[in-house]
C-alpha cells in the first residue's frame, strides 16, 4: 500500500491509500478518514459508495463529513467506483465502464475480468481496512446514488454484516429504470435471472436479516421519476414486514449539496446502531 494524501482534519487525518487489489486485479484508490480518536483506540467504520462518474475524492471534498466524524469517532473508508487504468473495460458513455461500476461481479466479456467491485467492497476492502487501520469490525454502508444501491443491496445480502445502512437518493429498482438495465445488461448479459441477485425489491422480500433501512430523497432530484423510484422499495418492504425510512426532501436535488445537508444524520444513525 502506498499512501497518496494525507491531511489533518478536525483533529483526525484525511487520506487516500493505493494498493493492488486482488478482486479488480489493478491498483486501486480508497480514501480513509480517521479521527482524533483512532490515534488511542479503535474506532467504528462506515463505507460509503459513491454515485456515477464519481472516484474517491467527491465524498472526502464535497459531504463535508470529516467533522462530524471526529466528533462522533468513526472512520469513513471511500472507495472508488470501479476499477481503472490501461487494459481496463470502458465505454464512452458516462454510466457505463470506468465511474460506474455498480457494485456487481460482472459475468460477461469484456468486464469480467476487472469489474468486480462486489467481492471488493464486502470482502478485500474491509479485510485490508481492519488489517492496516485502528478500526474495529463495527461496520456500516451508506452511499449516495448508484452507491446508495449498493449500501442497499450489500447490506440486504450480507446479514450480520453492517450495523446499519442508509442512502442519499439511491437507485432502487435497477431492473426497472434505464441506468440498471444498461449497467445490469452489459455486466451480467442478457438473462433477466441472474439480475436478481443484484435487486433491492427482489432481497428485501426474501432478506435473513431485517436491518432498517434508511433514505433521503429530494424532491427536485431530476432523477427521481425515471430513474430511482423510492415508492417501489417502499412498497415493496412494507409487503415484507422490512423497517424503512423515507425521508422526502421538498427543494433538494441530486447533488453533494444535498449530501452535505443531511450527511450528520448519517452518521449520527451509523452511531446510534452501535449501541
Amino acid at each position: 500500500m502506498e499512501r497518496k494524501e494525507t491531511h489533518a482534519s478536525f483533529g483526525g487525518e484525511q487520506e487516500v491509500w493505493r494498493h493492488k487489489s486482488v478482486s479488480l486485479g489493478v491498483e486501486a484508490n480508497f480514501a480513509i478518514y480517521l479521527p482524533p480518536q483512532a490515534k488511542t483506540e479503535k474506532v467504528p467504520v462506515l463505507y460509503w459508495l459513491s454515485g456515477l462518474t464519481c472516484t474517491e475524492q467527491n465524498f472526502i471534498g464535497k459531504a463535508g463529513a470529516q467533522r462530524v466524524a471526529a466528533e462522533l469517532g468513526i472512520a469513513i473508508v471511500a472507495p472508488d467506483t470501479s476499477p481503472r487504468g490501461v487494459g481496463v473495460a470502458d465505454d464512452d458513455a458516462y454510466d457505463l465502464g470506468q465511474g460506474a461500476g455498480f457494485y456487481l461481479n460482472a459475468t460477461q466479456e469484456p468486464w469480467a475480468a476487472h469489474y468486480r467491485m462486489y467481492d471488493y467492497v464486502v470482502t478485500e476492502l474491509p479485510a485490508l481496512i481492519e488489517a492496516s487501520f485502528p478500526v474495529t469490525q463495527q461496520r456500516g454502508i451508506a452511499g449516495h446514488s448508484m452507491g446508495g444501491f449498493g449500501a442497499i443491496m450489500i447490506a440486504l445480502r450480507n446479514p450480520g454484516r453492517y450495523r446499519s445502512v442508509s442512502a442519499f437518493s439511491p437507485i432502487v429498482a435497477p431492473t426497472q429504470v434505464p441506468w440498471g438495465e444498461k449497467a445490469f445488461s452489459a455486466y451480467l448479459g442478457p438473462d433477466r435471472a441472474s439480475w436478481v441477485a443484484y435487486d433491492p425489491l427482489e432481497l428485501v422480500r426474501t432478506a435473513k436479516e431485517r436491518l432498517p433501512v434508511l433514505i433521503d430523497q429530494g424532491l427536485a432530484d431530476q432523477f427521481l421519476k425515471e430513474q430511482l423510484r423510492p415508492e417501489l422499495l417502499q412498497e415493496a418492504a412494507r409487503n415484507a414486514g422490512q423497517e424503512l425510512i423515507l425521508n422526502l426532501r421538498p427543494d433538494y436535488d441530486h447533488s453533494y449539496y444535498f449530501v452535505a445537508s443531511f450527511i450528520a444524520d448519517h452518521l449520527r444513525y451509523f452511531v446510534s446502531k452501535l449501541r
